[in-house]
């Protein structure tokens, strides 16, 4: 065999995954685009806010922590919740769901100084962080160089089962492979039929952003993330500027993806009626897809053929989960108990859709 592991996605999910591997063998991460993080995991808010998620999720957010923490990917940031008073049924879910702290709205202002004086409910998280994203990912990659190789440009065509493994095609480029992850984000579907397994059922879900100039001219450094009540929209200091977007999950085929003008017009007139500087023409627009499986947990597990893995399914969730998911993709194929709950490890097994 060429590779121990052959990983197909270079994202998040592919570029933690191999990290994770490499202690078990020769790693080589296959990424059909010429850049790695280019979908998705170079289009994400780069928050970790441990109560985001079903509760699965959240076991891999609390499980993550201590790693995202020792590799210094985390930085202050916070996160507030606001709503009017039509809004108040949705807003008392949010808090019952993520345990968010209420404060007075008064407090809210403080933090975040545009906010109109309509926002009469508001709840606050001191504890949520940016994730250096960039970081975090060339972390991986080099652990993979270590032991492996990574590959940019390899659209797989082809993916056999051969006696002890696998064989892969990109193009003129082959290999073989004793494990593959399928790490590929919206295309691990299609990843899976190549190989002849059945599918989970993946649904990529498109979601917007613009990108505004700060607004009134404040200096945002400091302001918390701030989501809307039922995530109707979020906002986001960005390198001097405010990201905002409309949170829509628009269904989508694997593409890259691109924002809708309506969709983003009608998210950030939702962002308007809370705060009060207009909203400036977007400095610029973009969009991600957030693959979801159905029941909107991962799928970390054993595929229904030999040497055939699933690592998919990371929704708006990759970046926070990606240290305890890769950890527990690597107890399983190791064949360790894995130190995340039982509970939560069966949770998350690709077979329960079977």
């Amino acid at each position: 065999m060429d590779t121990d592991f052959l990983i197909i996605g270079g994202g998040v999910a592919g570029i933690a995954a191999g990290a994770a591997l490499c202690a078990l063998g020769r790693v080589t991460l296959w990424e059909a685009e010429e850049a790695f993080g280019y979908h998705a995991s170079g289009r994400s808010a780069a928050l970790f806010e441990e109560s985001y998620g079903l509760q699965p999720v959240v076991a891999l957010n609390r499980a993550s922590r201590a790693a995202h923490e020792a590799g210094g990917w985390l930085s202050p940031r916070g996160f507030l919740i606001v709503a009017r008073d039509s809004e108040a049924g949705v807003f008392e879910a949010d808090l019952k769901k993520m345990s968010l702290s209420r404060i007075d709205p008064a407090e809210a202002r403080a933090m975040l100084p545009i906010l109109s004086e309509d926002v009469t409910r508001a709840a606050y998280h001191e504890g949520a962080r940016d994730i250096d994203t960039d970081a975090l990912l060339q972390a991986g990659l080099r652990a993979i160089r270590s032991a492996g190789a990574t590959e940019t440009g390899r659209r797989l065509t082809a993916l056999e089962r051969v006696t002890g493994g696998w064989r892969a095609q990109a193009g003129d480029a082959e290999i073989t492979a004793r494990a593959v992850i399928i790490a590929a984000g919206p295309w691990a579907d299609g990843v899976a039929a190549l190989a002849g397994a059945a599918p989970l059922g993946l649904t990529p879900l498109r979601r917007s952003m613009a990108r505004i100039a700060a607004p009134g001219g404040h200096d945002v450094r400091s302001w918390p993330m701030v989501m809307g009540a039922g995530e109707g929209w979020y906002a986001k200091p960005d390198a001097g500027a405010l990201i905002v977007s409309p949170a829509e999950e628009a269904p989508s085929l694997p593409m890259d993806a691109f924002a809708d003008d309506m969709t983003l017009a009608e998210g950030l007139d939702r962002y308007q009626a809370h705060v009060t500087e207009p909203v400036t023409r977007p400095l610029s627009t973009w969009a991600g897809l957030r693959t979801f499986t159905p029941d909107r947990c991962l799928a970390i597990g054993r595929a229904d053929l030999p040497d055939l893995w699933w690592f998919a399914g990371q929704g708006g969730y990759g970046f926070q989960t990606a240290p305890a998911a890769a950890g527990l993709l690597a107890d399983l194929v190791a064949g360790r108990t894995p130190e995340l709950d039982a509970a939560m490890v069966k949770a998350l097994d690709p077979g329960r859709f079977a």
